[in-house]
């Protein structure tokens, strides 16, 4: 049975990238090393793995990968800081509710 994992990384521009692989070492060391030299990583290293979940499951982890991308960057931290239980007002569904004013949160990357 195969093995993969969704996972975060945290670039130098402080962005986030979110893949999907079945080697985790392997594909953080590519993404490290500019191996792929016209991708998303190669042009904002140095890149650190945040956060990784496993699965036995291709269509499983596939399905969370497109989840996470979809996610704001606030939710993302979240999760990467295993803040579970704020992860539901988290959501697009809690913002696009709100009016007016700014909404400040406690979450930051550097």
């Amino acid at each position: 049975m195969r093995t993969y994992f969704v996972y975060i990384l945290l670039c130098a521009d402080n962005s986030f990238y979110i893949g999907l692989t079945n080697n985790i070492k392997r594909r953080v060391l590519r993404h490290s090393t500019e191996y792929y030299p016209k991708s998303y990583t190669s042009k904002r290293l140095p890149i650190e793995l945040l956060y990784k979940e496993i699965y036995n499951c291709f269509y499983k982890a596939n399905k969370r990968e497109i989840q996470l991308k979809g996610w704001t960057r606030i939710k993302k931290i979240a999760l990467i800081e295993n803040d579970f239980s704020a992860l539901p007002g988290l959501s697009k569904k809690f913002f696009k509710g709100l009016k007016g004013g700014t909404l400040r949160y406690k979450y930051e990357l550097r």
